[in-house]
């Protein structure tokens, strides 16, 4: 895996390679690049960086005084896109929608379009049960001891955690190695903590969304039927709010669309980009 040094600290990315348009994964909380392993082998032709961002699953810590707020991991997002020189770039959010605020911060102008697959949005940060670990973050400890719950199959396979993100179920050799990081280093757990415990208030939230209407480049929005996390009415709402946008609805799928249906999933985004995007290379 390779690394590069930021403002932060130290980002892993997986990159592909090669010469087709760019696309830039985006994880959720705390999760890593692994989320889109059924779906990059899908995109044949495209250049595919997946960066792991200090969401908790992330494996060096970063600087003591980095800032690791919503926006400040956002903007993180977009010198690391800048940093590698990347521009075109089509980016790809699930589950953490906080991508979304490099947009709203004007700092979006190396993004060429928008790939958003049942993420947060509007004042959904954080979405449903996951407002109890803003909580949690607050406490002094909350962080190890969640962390150490959810290495218990009862706990992390619950409708409440992440039993209710993925409809055919995530593997337990995959969460182990997203929960791995929180689990054994204090730095990842305080990394961790300080963005959990980052929200910005409903009304911050909702001025950040307002802003994205300026954003004028093809945006697709992709959401799941049976998402317990990202409430339905916010796919059209989303679709609605960019200028460009457009909605597809994929069944038989919670929150993790990438695990439950990554052929569809890959099928759409490819359409998307054939008709928004230059042409893969062969």
């Amino acid at each position: 895996m390779a690394r590069i040094e930021l403002s932060a600290g130290p980002v892993d990315y997986q990159d592909t390679g090669g010469d087709g348009p760019v696309l830039v994964f985006c994880h959720g909380v705390p999760m890593n690049e692994t989320q889109w392993r059924k779906v990059v082998p899908l995109m044949t032709g495209y250049r595919c960086v997946l960066p792991t961002l200090p969401l908790g699953g992330h494996r060096t810590p970063m600087r003591p005084d980095a800032d690791l707020t919503q926006r400040g991991v956002a903007l993180l997002l977009g010198e690391f896109i800048e940093r590698l020189g990347l521009d075109e770039v089509t980016l790809v959010l699930n589950d953490w929608g906080g991508g979304q605020f490099l947009l709203s911060e004007g700092r979006g102008e190396r993004v060429g379009r928008l790939v958003l697959v049942a993420c947060e949005a509007f004042d959904n940060f954080p979405p449903g049960p996951g407002k109890a670990l803003e909580t949690i973050a607050r406490v002094p400890g909350g962080i190890r001891l969640l962390m150490n719950l959810l290495r218990i199959p009862a706990v992390r396979h619950a409708k409440a955690t992440y039993g209710g993100m993925s409809l055919r179920g995530v593997p337990d050799e995959i969460m182990d190695d997203w929960f791995a990081p929180a689990l054994r280093s204090r730095s990842i757990r305080r990394d961790f903590a300080r963005f959990a415990a980052s929200a910005p208030d409903r009304a911050t939230l909702l001025d950040w969304s307002e802003r994205l209407r300026s954003f004028d480049r093809p945006v697709l929005v992709v959401w799941a039927a049976e998402d317990r996390l990202m409430p339905r009415e916010h796919g059209p709402r989303l679709a609605a709010l960019y200028p460009r946008g457009r909605l597809v609805e994929i069944a038989g799928s919670s929150t993790l669309v990438p695990e439950d249906q990554p052929e569809r999933l890959a099928a759409e985004i490819r359409s998307f980009l054939a008709e928004t995007a230059p042409p893969p290379a062969r």
